[in-house]
């Protein structure tokens, strides 16, 4: 009997390592991991190829142009153009090669801005989402749409989930086009190392929930093995989880052990308030889950980051 393949597009970024490292448990697939090395999913044609070579049986697409706040504010065009193209491409492929299921990666941050809490599946296109992030999340809102045109239209099994604030080893540490949790890991170490104050932008005050990659990874793959007939689904710690931006950076801080040199730019925009989201939904398809405390996911994406710094 042939082994199933499961190809997983975005493969070498945070979530591609954290899928690798799950994998290990899940011997009856043969799973192929690709990056924008591999192939410009930018490109139709070199989408075809890849799925052309590949012939994979289901696909994990996690494959996005990301960045954090100053990111997404500073380069729109390319935010929504590059995702929207990414997209279409891996999804029209998807159903050209007769993919038994696409699970499809969105995020929380492209639910509407002004909202009632909790934010529950339903909801996505009940509004605009945050100016900040506008270009990003309408393309990414795009998904949803055109996966459930062709769940209506051909019965393809194409799901969407969606998760809150990942982080974790292989993150983007980049300090102005990373999120917000590595982006303030690599600069606690280099203020440490410069023994110069340790500045978080904005106030502090922003709410997150936060999900550790491995968590995320073993959800992606108990959903995997599912069959749900939900098509949008949130991945997100719990709603008592919620943490501020300073509650993280003191976290990331003590780390260092440089608490004492934490100070607050508020010349800086803040983003959104909070995007606290529900997820009554994940809980009633995969029962209780133990999730990763921010405190000892904080602690090893530190450790991660100092033993394989690269910036």
């Amino acid at each position: 009997m042939e082994t199933k393949s499961i190809l997983i597009t975005g493969g070498s970024g945070l979530v591609g390592n954290a899928i690798k490292k799950v994998s290990k448990d899940y011997n009856k697939y043969k799973f192929i991991f690709v990056s924008s090395k591999d192939y410009d999913l930018t490109k139709f044609e070199t989408t075809e190829k890849m799925f052309e070579e590949h012939h994979p049986t289901y696909v994990i697409h996690l494959a996005a142009y990301v960045g954090g706040l100053y990111k997404n504010m500073n380069n729109k065009v390319d935010m929504f153009e590059k995702n929207l193209m990414i997209n279409y491409n891996v999804i029209k492929c998807s159903h050209n090669y007769k993919v038994e299921k696409l699970i499809s990666c969105l995020s929380t941050c492209i639910f509407p801005d002004k909202t009632t809490y909790p934010i529950r599946e339903h909801m996505l296109h009940d509004g605009a989402p945050h100016d900040s992030n506008f270009a990003y999340a309408h393309a990414k809102r795009m998904i949803e749409l055109h996966s459930r045109a062709y769940r209506e239209n051909y019965g393809d099994n194409f799901i969407c989930i969606t998760p809150c604030n990942i982080y974790g080893p292989y993150d983007n540490f980049s300090l102005e086009d990373g999120h917000v949790l590595p982006s303030l890991i690599h600069k606690c170490y280099l203020a440490k190392e410069k023994n110069e104050d340790f500045i978080i932008r904005g106030s502090g005050k922003p709410l997150r929930q936060f999900i550790y990659s491995y968590d995320l990874a073993k959800i992606i793959m108990i959903l995997f093995d599912k069959n749900i007939n939900e098509h949008n689904i949130i991945i997100s710690s719990p709603e008592n989880s919620e943490v501020s931006i300073e509650t993280v950076g003191r976290i990331i801080a003590k780390n260092y052990d440089y608490e004492n040199r934490i100070v607050f730019d508020e010349n800086y925009s803040d983003g959104q308030y909070k995007k606290t989201v529900s997820v009554d939904k994940l809980i009633d398809i995969i029962g209780n889950f133990e999730f990763t405390s921010i405190e000892d996911g904080i602690h090893d994406s530190v450790k991660w980051f100092i033993e394989n710094n690269k910036y």
